[in-house]
């Protein structure tokens, strides 16, 4: 979203750096961004850090020595802030940060801890907000989160990332391009984080909602594997609104303190821009839960019809086979009477009395026809047949 312009700069005297005269305009020297490798700083957990005055980049801090020495400079003008970006420091580094600007021992063990909820929180004059951060991988098709701790001081920034996102070096980039916004102090610095984070938000949306029309061609095609993707983006949707929804009531805290730190109203409005884009995230979000709910629903019903298809496929299959086998039976019977009398007659015996009967014969052949024919009507009766 574009950065609105400001018509006036608030001076830093506030504990947040709001409210008061205009400070004194005077004169900076441009300095150019650190070219330190990124492999370099990421080892040494100091990402970028710089002193500004009135919305200039006014000296390039190398170390994190050079870094905590000037969030500790007491004496540092109203007009100057110190904007500090971390990368998964270790806990040695945030005790020495603490140290340096020092801060609660609360807010030293929340710092410490990379696991937090996302959540707003005040410690005199120091505001400590977690944020969550997501990207979309899209040779994964995964979402990645990411987690954030922001520290903000009377003429500090400090930014601490304990994953691979967000990456804020755009949001430096683009409040370094517009000085009169820069200028407001640290809670600008905060609004334009924030902003760069819900930014995030959108490519992640656009991919869930990829994978949520995928899902439904897979549904309808029959693909046996869907249940288990269905699962696995239920999933991801449920992380994606926890990072989303807390987000909601961190701005709306912020917005909270406009009237009692005197926020200008151009950065009230660039607040509440923020929030709308956020709550769009969220309505999208909480639709894709709906519609996986439903797809989840409609999946299962497809499932209980396929496998009642397929049982009464069985089942007539059954019912054909088992028809088959009473024809084998009913012709077996049939035939084995016949067989059954002219076995009796081969056995060549002298005191047969049919032997030497004239008709005896006829008589034999006669009562084959007749018992194979009561047979025949007793297995078409039944149906065997």
């Amino acid at each position: 979203m574009a950065n609105p312009r400001v018509l006036g700069p608030l001076s830093t005297d506030h504990p947040h750096g709001l409210g008061g005269p205009p400070p004194t305009k005077e004169p900076t020297m441009r300095v150019p961004p650190s070219t330190m490798s990124q492999s370099l700083s990421h080892k040494a957990g100091l990402v970028d850090a710089a002193l500004y005055r009135n919305g200039e980049r006014l000296k390039e801090l190398f170390t994190l020595d050079d870094a905590y020495g000037a969030l500790a400079d007491k004496a540092m003008a109203a007009d100057t802030m110190a904007w500090v970006g971390l990368y998964r420091p270790s806990t040695q580094m945030i005790e020495s940060l603490a140290q340096a600007l020092d801060l609660h021992e609360l807010l030293l063990e929340d710092a410490v801890q990379a696991h937090q909820r996302p959540k707003l929180e005040r410690y005199g004059s120091t505001l400590f907000v977690v944020l969550h951060a997501a990207r979309y991988v899209d040779s994964s098709e995964e979402v990645e989160f990411g987690e954030l701790h922001i520290l903000i001081g009377p003429n500090y920034v400090v930014t601490i990332r304990h994953a691979e996102s967000p990456d804020l070096s755009s949001a430096r980039t683009r409040l370094e391009a517009d000085p009169e916004l820069l200028a407001l102090g640290s809670e600008a610095v905060l609004y334009a984080t924030i902003d760069a984070i819900v930014d995030e938000y959108m490519p992640v949306v656009r991919g869930l909602d990829n994978d949520i029309d995928e899902i439904e061609y897979q549904v309808f095609s029959g693909d046996p594997t869907v249940s288990r993707r269905i699962y696995e983006l239920s999933g991801e949707v449920a992380d994606f609104q926890r990072a989303v929804r807390p987000l909601q009531a961190i701005l709306s805290g912020l917005s909270a303190g406009f009237t009692k730190y005197e926020v200008a109203e151009d950065l009230r409005s660039y607040l509440r821009d923020v929030a709308d884009h956020l709550t769009q995230v969220e309505e999208r979000v909480e639709t894709f839960r709906v519609s996986l709910r439903d797809i989840l629903t409609v999946n299962a019903t497809l499932m209980s019809q396929r496998q009642m298809e397929a049982i009464r496929e069985l089942n007539e299959a059954g019912a054909e086979e088992n028809d088959a086998m009473k024809k084998i039976s009913a012709w077996a019977a049939i035939i084995f009477a016949p067989s059954l009398i002219g076995g009796i007659y081969g056995m060549n015996f002298d005191f047969m009395p049919e032997l030497h009967w004239r008709f005896g014969y006829l008589f034999a052949l006669g009562l084959m026809l007749l018992v194979a024919f009561i047979l025949f009507a007793i297995f078409k009766h039944k149906r065997w047949l």
